[in-house]
């Protein structure tokens, strides 16, 4: 969550939600179960799933896409929050209200 302040986004906390109501706020979110991550979060109208960036945060607040949101599936090494020496290239996901995915950013 720090990442996610240091990049201007003020964030509110809340580990007080089971497992099961965890993936049933997700379905009901628009979030694909292949794109389930360890984090949910919800950025104006967006659900962002999994350790998204904070410039991707702010590209996608400024470009305003129709998505449902934006997803990083798993926790890729090098992605905010899994700091490594040895990151490797992982892809952030636009999330379609069909629940399709493409492409929205790489690092």
């Amino acid at each position: 969550m720090g990442h996610l302040r240091e990049g201007g986004f003020e964030v509110t906390e809340s580990e007080a939600v089971s497992l099961p109501a965890l993936a049933d706020l997700r379905a009901r979110s628009g979030v694909p179960p292949g794109v389930a991550s360890c984090h949910t979060a919800f950025v104006d109208r967006y659900v962002i799933e999994g350790h998204v960036p904070a410039d991707v945060l702010h590209d996608l607040l400024e470009q305003a896409p129709d998505i449902v949101g934006l997803a990083v599936a798993g926790m890729p090494p090098g992605s905010p929050g899994m700091e490594s020496p040895s990151p490797v290239p992982y892809e952030i996901l636009a999330i379609d209200a069909d629940g399709t995915t493409s492409v929205f950013a790489r690092r």
